[in-house]
């Protein structure tokens, strides 16, 4: 009896993505949310295209993911990207409606679970974003966790942050990842970073203190067998941060906001982070970008180290 065929997954790759993939070049994944969700027309639109150039500068290919009409798309071509940043009402995708989204045709942006699902199945093993999600506060009233945590711990991807966004419990979203076994590695410092601040005011469980270190610890674990992702937390640069003691003011004023009106589930992250713009006059939005950027610096010369092998 012969069994039906399976669909081939709608997966299209820029012709920059497929030149690179075709002649072993190194690539980083990056993720689309913050375009559409993370700040307005054309402000997103120019960081996108920073972001992007920073990785060519590192000699890497950046590989923007998101899902147009259906189709997942490995790298933006500009015009692509143009029209993601100027889209209106686009899903906001994770592990479970990821695969809802291109069943139905849709349009969605990928957060950190949903760019790391697609970049596995590309095979593309380095990815940048801003800030991980993790435990919420409060996470053992509202049962509030992020599917990044899981996605970190079943696919194999190194992850370059600015560690956990400072909204969230990030001593419990440590915790929960060294459970789920993630090796958590903090670039060059041994304090674990909180997204706009360079310190936490927590242990880093490891430290690296080069691209070539993380580089060759994930060859390592694929030698050994290790399945799941890394971890690499990258402290914001010291000219652009905001202090720790002063972001909490604003994010408990902000949580507070939150609290009376209402707001629940993928709505809390935005609500909090525009809550946080008008609170620092635009501080935190800066912070943001440079982090960004900075991220994708990282990431792209990791990504040229794994490739030198």
């Amino acid at each position: 009896m012969t069994k039906p065929s399976t669909p081939s997954l709608p997966m299209k790759f820029s012709d920059e993505v497929a030149t690179a993939k075709a002649r072993g070049a190194p690539i980083v994944a990056l993720e689309s949310t913050i375009i559409t969700h993370g700040m307005p027309y054309p402000g997103n639109l120019d960081m996108a295209r920073s972001v992007e150039s920073i990785i060519r500068e590192q000699g890497a290919v950046p590989a923007t993911i998101a899902v147009i009409h259906g189709v997942l798309h490995i790298g933006l071509d500009d015009t692509k990207l143009e029209a993601l940043a100027k889209t209106q009402g686009a899903m906001k995708l994770s592990r479970a409606d990821l695969a809802f989204a291109i069943a139905e045709r849709r349009t969605g942006a990928t957060t950190v679970a949903a760019t790391m699902i697609a970049a596995a199945r590309a095979g593309i093993g380095v990815f940048a974003t801003g800030g991980i999600g993790g435990v919420h506060r409060g996470a053992e009233l509202s049962f509030d966790i992020s599917a990044d945590l899981d996605e970190l711990a079943r696919t194999s991807v190194v992850v370059v942050c600015a560690g956990a966004k400072a909204i969230l419990d990030i001593p419990k979203t440590l915790e929960v990842l060294e459970t789920r076994g993630v090796p958590v590695v903090t670039y060059d410092s041994e304090t674990f970073p909180a997204f706009w601040s360079r310190d936490s005011g927590l242990r880093s469980p490891l430290m690296l203190n080069s691209p070539a270190a993380i580089a060759n610890f994930q060859r390592m674990r694929e030698q050994l067998g290790v399945d799941g992702g890394m971890l690499v937390a990258n402290p914001v640069p010291e000219e652009s941060e905001i202090a720790r003691e002063e972001m909490e003011i604003y994010i408990t004023r902000a949580l507070d906001n939150a609290a009376s009106d209402g707001v629940s589930g993928k709505a809390v992250t935005p609500y909090l982070l525009d809550n946080l713009f008008h609170m620092t006059e635009g501080r935190s939005l800066e912070t943001n970008i440079a982090l960004v950027e900075n991220n994708a610096r990282l990431a792209a010369e990791i990504a040229v180290a794994l490739a030198a092998k």
